[in-house]
């Protein structure tokens, strides 16, 4: 990439490009604005070039990213020394970012999830005077956010995941009880109800919506686990399903062309272990098996599935500083 960057995003565009943006750079993690990069990059495919594309108009750390129907790319919340409430449109034909209206409350690492009606579900984070139980719709054509209900659980480094109905389930993430609870938004009442609670505590876990319309969670932290479990929308229940081989917490989850998911990279159960193994996740067996290994060990990184199946890595930390480099799972 251009720059060193860890836990930034990375979006799919509809001309098959991927946007890069945020996150954290090599500089020394303090309360340093300068530790984290308003700049953006392109990766394009074709070229197996990235390329700087336009600013945002301040670094962001513990943002969103998420692409709308028209193409441009919604960025909300995050931070550098304290959390954001405004938000920013990325428009791919302009290669420009331009402000685009305000949350009704600061957040960083909270959940931003596209609804069938083209707004955008704001769920948690962390605000202000720490985590946050509320949520809110952001109109993306208004410019602007309006309350929805409340979780029942204040959250953030958790996970949101559109179900195939336009629901969205809301899992785990730090804030107790989150870290075992789950709920779920419909949009149709604005309000959240609560599901079963999951067998496993989690925080900073992924979570994939499978072809068949189940939700496969797998590892997280507290400490570091290893084991994976399955939601159920039709029971509103969780099952297990077949441990990873490792115990791993901020890897990264990508479901692929033909249903399987590859997970790849992460932290290990000592706090220092960084992982360059990586391995699928097959749902008509429900078992993992390994599959080849990243050129270069990652935590905090991205994995965004390109149109032509392969999925391209980027960035994250190798334990002794933030990474530029990228790869390519074929």
């Amino acid at each position: 990439m251009t720059m060193a960057r860890s836990e930034h995003t990375a979006t799919l565009l509809p001309n098959g490009k991927v946007l890069i943006l945020g996150g954290v750079t090599n500089a020394i993690f303090a309360d340093s604005a300068d530790a984290y990069p308003p700049s953006a990059e392109l990766y394009d495919p074709v070229a197996g070039t990235f390329a700087a594309t336009g600013s945002m108009s301040r670094g962001r750390y513990g943002c969103t990213a998420t692409l709308l129907p028209s193409g441009k790319v919604l960025i909300l919340g995050g931070g550098e020394i304290e959390a954001y409430a405004n938000a920013e449109l990325y428009d791919p034909a302009t290669a420009a970012f331009a402000q685009a209206g305000y949350m009704i409350s600061a957040r960083e690492s909270h959940t931003a999830t596209l609804l069938t009606n083209g707004k955008v579900l704001i769920a948690g984070g962390w605000g202000d005077s720490g985590p946050l139980v509320s949520a809110e719709l952001f109109d993306p054509m208004a410019g602007a956010s309006t309350p929805t209900g409340t979780m029942s659980a204040a959250r953030y480094g958790h996970v949101a995941v559109a179900l195939t109905d336009g629901k969205v389930l809301v899992v785990g993430g730090t804030g107790p009880p989150g870290s075992v609870s789950a709920e779920i938004y419909d949009p149709a009442t604005g309000s959240f109800s609560a599901t079963a609670n999951m067998t496993t505590a989690r925080d900073d876990e992924t979570a994939t919506l499978l072809a068949n319309g189940t939700v496969l969670i797998a590892g997280g932290a507290g400490a570091p686990i290893a084991s994976a479990e399955i939601f159920d929308p039709r029971t509103k229940t969780f099952a297990a399903t077949a441990s990873m081989t490792w115990p791993v917490w901020w890897s990264s989850a990508t479901r692929l062309a033909d249903g399987t998911v590859l997970f790849a990279g992460g932290e290990g159960s000592d706090g220092n272990s960084v992982f360059d193994s990586a391995e699928i996740y097959l749902p008509n067996t429900r078992t993992f098996t390994a599959t080849g290994s990243m050129t270069a060990a990652r935590l905090g990184h991205d994995a965004t599935l390109l149109a032509d199946g392969r999925v391209l890595v980027t960035g994250g930390d190798d334990a002794s500083g933030m990474l530029a480099s990228a790869e390519l799972y074929e």
